[in-house]
Protein backbone atom coordinates (compact mmCIF):
# COMPACT_ATOMS: atom_id res chain seq x y z
CA UNK A 1 0.00 0.00 0.00
CA UNK A 2 1.29 3.48 -0.83
CA UNK A 3 2.44 5.63 2.03
CA UNK A 4 0.17 8.46 3.05
CA UNK A 5 1.37 12.05 2.86
CA UNK A 6 1.46 11.99 6.65
CA UNK A 7 3.49 8.80 6.74
CA UNK A 8 5.95 10.10 4.17
CA UNK A 9 6.64 13.21 6.20
CA UNK A 10 6.94 11.25 9.41
CA UNK A 11 9.41 8.85 7.82
CA UNK A 12 11.66 11.78 6.98
CA UNK A 13 11.45 13.16 10.49
CA UNK A 14 11.91 10.02 12.58
CA UNK A 15 12.87 6.38 12.52
CA UNK A 16 10.09 3.85 12.23
CA UNK A 17 9.89 0.44 13.85
CA UNK A 18 7.38 -1.78 12.06
CA UNK A 19 6.48 -5.16 13.52
CA UNK A 20 3.72 -7.70 12.82
CA UNK A 21 1.02 -7.25 15.43
CA UNK A 22 0.38 -10.26 17.67
CA UNK A 23 -1.48 -10.84 20.92
CA UNK A 24 1.58 -12.06 22.80
CA UNK A 25 4.26 -9.46 22.14
CA UNK A 26 1.70 -6.67 22.10
CA UNK A 27 -0.78 -7.91 24.70
CA UNK A 28 -0.49 -4.74 26.78
CA UNK A 29 0.09 -2.28 23.95
CA UNK A 30 -2.11 0.82 24.00
CA UNK A 31 -2.68 3.40 21.27
CA UNK A 32 -3.81 7.00 21.51
CA UNK A 33 -7.01 7.44 19.52
CA UNK A 34 -7.39 11.21 19.90
CA UNK A 35 -6.39 13.73 17.25
CA UNK A 36 -3.44 16.10 17.36
CA UNK A 37 -0.64 17.53 15.28
CA UNK A 38 1.89 15.86 17.56
CA UNK A 39 0.23 12.50 16.85
CA UNK A 40 0.83 12.59 13.09
CA UNK A 41 -2.23 14.62 12.08
CA UNK A 42 -0.31 17.82 11.37
CA UNK A 43 -0.33 17.46 7.58
CA UNK A 44 -1.55 19.68 4.76
CA UNK A 45 -2.92 16.77 2.72
CA UNK A 46 -3.37 13.04 3.11
CA UNK A 47 -3.79 10.18 0.65
CA UNK A 48 -7.31 9.01 -0.15
CA UNK A 49 -8.70 6.30 -2.42
CA UNK A 50 -11.61 6.55 -4.90
CA UNK A 51 -13.83 4.25 -2.83
CA UNK A 52 -13.96 6.89 -0.06
CA UNK A 53 -14.45 9.95 -2.32
CA UNK A 54 -18.17 10.12 -1.50
CA UNK A 55 -17.40 10.48 2.22
CA UNK A 56 -14.40 12.76 1.68
CA UNK A 57 -16.16 15.30 -0.54
CA UNK A 58 -18.55 16.34 2.22
CA UNK A 59 -15.66 17.94 4.14
CA UNK A 60 -12.51 18.23 2.03
CA UNK A 61 -11.41 19.28 -1.45
CA UNK A 62 -10.18 16.29 -3.46
CA UNK A 63 -7.07 17.04 -5.51
CA UNK A 64 -4.70 14.91 -7.56
CA UNK A 65 -0.93 14.96 -7.75
CA UNK A 66 2.06 12.86 -8.66
CA UNK A 67 5.58 12.69 -7.34
CA UNK A 68 8.39 14.22 -9.37
CA UNK A 69 9.50 11.83 -12.09
CA UNK A 70 6.45 9.60 -11.66
CA UNK A 71 3.62 9.12 -14.16
CA UNK A 72 1.06 7.66 -11.76
CA UNK A 73 -1.30 10.08 -10.05
CA UNK A 74 -2.81 9.66 -6.61
CA UNK A 75 -5.58 11.54 -4.82
CA UNK A 76 -5.38 13.57 -1.64
CA UNK A 77 -7.79 15.28 0.71
CA UNK A 78 -6.64 18.86 1.21
CA UNK A 79 -6.51 19.84 4.89
CA UNK A 80 -4.68 23.17 4.79
CA UNK A 81 -2.74 25.66 2.69
CA UNK A 82 0.72 25.37 4.24
CA UNK A 83 3.09 22.51 4.96
CA UNK A 84 2.15 20.90 8.25
CA UNK A 85 -1.15 22.80 8.52
CA UNK A 86 -4.33 20.85 9.28
CA UNK A 87 -7.26 23.24 9.63
CA UNK A 88 -9.49 20.42 10.89
CA UNK A 89 -7.60 20.17 14.16
CA UNK A 90 -8.71 22.31 17.05
CA UNK A 91 -8.69 22.24 20.82
CA UNK A 92 -11.53 19.71 20.87
CA UNK A 93 -9.80 17.29 18.51
CA UNK A 94 -10.93 16.41 15.00
CA UNK A 95 -13.35 19.01 13.63
CA UNK A 96 -14.91 17.32 10.59
CA UNK A 97 -17.61 14.78 9.92
CA UNK A 98 -15.20 12.30 8.34
CA UNK A 99 -11.63 11.24 9.04
CA UNK A 100 -9.74 9.99 5.96
CA UNK A 101 -8.71 6.36 6.27
CA UNK A 102 -5.00 7.09 5.86
CA UNK A 103 -5.09 9.15 9.07
CA UNK A 104 -7.62 7.01 10.92
CA UNK A 105 -5.47 3.86 10.73
CA UNK A 106 -2.28 5.31 12.24
CA UNK A 107 -0.02 3.79 13.61
CA UNK A 108 -1.00 0.63 11.73
CA UNK A 109 -0.33 -0.51 8.19
CA UNK A 110 -0.62 -3.59 6.01
CA UNK A 111 2.53 -5.66 5.69
CA UNK A 112 3.16 -8.16 2.89
CA UNK A 113 6.06 -10.34 1.74
CA UNK A 114 8.80 -8.55 -0.17
CA UNK A 115 7.45 -9.81 -3.51
CA UNK A 116 4.05 -8.25 -2.77
CA UNK A 117 2.19 -11.55 -2.96
CA UNK A 118 0.32 -13.29 -0.19
CA UNK A 119 -2.24 -12.12 2.35
CA UNK A 120 -1.75 -8.87 4.19
CA UNK A 121 -0.97 -8.75 7.88
CA UNK A 122 -1.54 -5.95 10.36
CA UNK A 123 1.74 -4.28 11.31
CA UNK A 124 2.27 -1.59 13.91
CA UNK A 125 4.84 1.17 13.97
CA UNK A 126 6.16 0.96 17.52
CA UNK A 127 8.03 4.27 17.12
CA UNK A 128 4.89 6.19 16.17
CA UNK A 129 3.80 8.98 18.54
CA UNK A 130 0.38 7.31 18.87
CA UNK A 131 1.94 4.48 20.87
CA UNK A 132 0.77 5.30 24.39
CA UNK A 133 3.00 5.27 27.41
CA UNK A 134 1.80 3.85 30.72
CA UNK A 135 -1.93 3.26 31.10
CA UNK A 136 -3.06 5.91 28.61
CA UNK A 137 -4.65 5.16 25.27
CA UNK A 138 -6.84 2.29 24.07
CA UNK A 139 -5.99 -1.39 24.48
CA UNK A 140 -5.58 -3.53 21.36
CA UNK A 141 -6.15 -6.87 23.11
CA UNK A 142 -8.24 -7.79 26.11
CA UNK A 143 -7.07 -9.86 29.08
CA UNK A 144 -7.71 -13.06 27.09
CA UNK A 145 -5.66 -11.91 24.12
CA UNK A 146 -8.69 -11.25 21.93
CA UNK A 147 -8.87 -8.20 19.69
CA UNK A 148 -10.76 -5.29 21.24
CA UNK A 149 -13.53 -3.53 19.28
CA UNK A 150 -11.02 -0.72 18.64
CA UNK A 151 -8.57 -3.09 16.95
CA UNK A 152 -11.34 -4.78 14.98
CA UNK A 153 -12.42 -1.37 13.69
CA UNK A 154 -8.85 -0.51 12.73
CA UNK A 155 -8.44 -3.83 10.92
CA UNK A 156 -11.59 -3.11 8.91
CA UNK A 157 -10.33 0.33 7.93
CA UNK A 158 -6.93 -1.07 7.00
CA UNK A 159 -8.57 -3.62 4.75
CA UNK A 160 -10.76 -0.98 3.14
CA UNK A 161 -7.81 1.32 2.50
CA UNK A 162 -5.63 -1.47 1.15
CA UNK A 163 -8.38 -2.77 -1.15
CA UNK A 164 -9.15 0.77 -2.29
CA UNK A 165 -5.53 1.46 -3.11
CA UNK A 166 -5.14 -1.80 -5.05
CA UNK A 167 -8.31 -1.08 -7.02
CA UNK A 168 -7.42 2.54 -7.72
CA UNK A 169 -5.04 1.72 -10.55
CA UNK A 170 -7.92 1.13 -12.94
CA UNK A 171 -9.49 4.45 -11.93
CA UNK A 172 -6.35 6.44 -12.66
CA UNK A 173 -5.81 4.51 -15.90
CA UNK A 174 -9.30 5.60 -16.97
CA UNK A 175 -8.54 9.24 -16.12
CA UNK A 176 -5.38 9.02 -18.21
CA UNK A 177 -7.17 7.29 -21.09
CA UNK A 178 -9.66 10.13 -21.38
CA UNK A 179 -7.17 12.87 -20.41
CA UNK A 180 -9.45 13.97 -17.58
CA UNK A 181 -6.89 15.67 -15.31
CA UNK A 182 -5.74 19.24 -15.74
CA UNK A 183 -3.20 21.30 -13.76
CA UNK A 184 -4.73 23.37 -10.99
CA UNK A 185 -3.54 26.55 -9.30
CA UNK A 186 -5.60 28.09 -6.52
CA UNK A 187 -4.95 31.49 -4.99
CA UNK A 188 -6.81 32.86 -2.00
CA UNK A 189 -6.37 36.26 -0.37
CA UNK A 190 -7.20 36.09 3.32
CA UNK A 191 -8.86 38.78 5.40
CA UNK A 192 -5.48 39.97 6.67
CA UNK A 193 -4.32 40.55 3.10
CA UNK A 194 -1.96 37.58 2.91
CA UNK A 195 -1.98 35.52 -0.29
CA UNK A 196 -1.83 31.74 -0.31
CA UNK A 197 -1.27 29.72 -3.47
CA UNK A 198 -1.69 26.04 -4.18
CA UNK A 199 0.45 24.70 -7.01
CA UNK A 200 1.47 21.25 -8.18
CA UNK A 201 -2.01 19.76 -8.04
CA UNK A 202 -4.49 18.59 -10.67
CA UNK A 203 -8.29 18.46 -10.79
CA UNK A 204 -10.87 16.84 -13.05
CA UNK A 205 -11.10 18.67 -16.38
CA UNK A 206 -14.83 19.40 -16.47
CA UNK A 207 -14.79 20.55 -20.11
CA UNK A 208 -13.31 17.25 -21.24
CA UNK A 209 -15.70 15.34 -19.00
CA UNK A 210 -18.70 17.10 -20.55
CA UNK A 211 -17.32 16.42 -24.03
CA UNK A 212 -17.17 12.64 -23.56
CA UNK A 213 -19.56 10.73 -25.78
CA UNK A 214 -22.24 8.38 -24.52
CA UNK A 215 -20.13 5.27 -25.05
CA UNK A 216 -17.22 6.65 -22.98
CA UNK A 217 -19.55 7.76 -20.18
CA UNK A 218 -21.27 4.37 -20.19
CA UNK A 219 -17.90 2.60 -19.95
CA UNK A 220 -16.82 4.79 -17.04
CA UNK A 221 -20.11 4.16 -15.29
CA UNK A 222 -19.96 0.40 -15.85
CA UNK A 223 -16.46 0.30 -14.38
CA UNK A 224 -17.56 2.25 -11.30
CA UNK A 225 -15.41 5.28 -12.14
CA UNK A 226 -18.06 7.88 -12.93
CA UNK A 227 -19.29 8.35 -9.36
CA UNK A 228 -15.85 9.10 -7.84
CA UNK A 229 -15.19 11.48 -10.74
CA UNK A 230 -18.37 13.39 -9.92
CA UNK A 231 -17.49 13.33 -6.21
CA UNK A 232 -14.08 14.85 -6.96
CA UNK A 233 -15.71 17.62 -9.00
CA UNK A 234 -18.27 18.32 -6.27
CA UNK A 235 -15.57 18.46 -3.58
CA UNK A 236 -14.02 21.62 -5.04
CA UNK A 237 -16.80 23.62 -3.38
CA UNK A 238 -14.98 22.85 -0.12
CA UNK A 239 -12.09 25.12 -1.12
CA UNK A 240 -14.13 28.14 -0.04
CA UNK A 241 -14.88 26.52 3.32
CA UNK A 242 -11.19 25.74 3.76
CA UNK A 243 -10.40 29.41 3.19
CA UNK A 244 -13.02 30.35 5.81
CA UNK A 245 -11.38 27.97 8.26
CA UNK A 246 -8.04 29.61 7.54
CA UNK A 247 -9.50 33.06 8.18
CA UNK A 248 -11.07 31.91 11.46
CA UNK A 249 -7.76 30.40 12.52
CA UNK A 250 -5.99 33.67 11.81
CA UNK A 251 -8.62 35.73 13.66
CA UNK A 252 -8.73 33.44 16.67
CA UNK A 253 -5.00 32.95 16.84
Amino acid sequence: MAKTAAAERETKDRMTSHAPLDNQSHRDLRVRADAGAELGDGVMATLIVPSEFRRVQADFPILFRREAGQERFFAVALLGFETGENLFLDGAGWNAGYRPLSLAIQPFLIGRPANGDGPGQVHVDLAHPRIAQGNGGVRLFDANGLATPFLEDIAGKLGELDDGYRESGAFFDALAEHDLLEPFTFEVTLEDGSLHSLVGFHIIDEARLRALDAAALAALHAAGHLMPIFMAVASLSQLAELARRKNRRRRDG
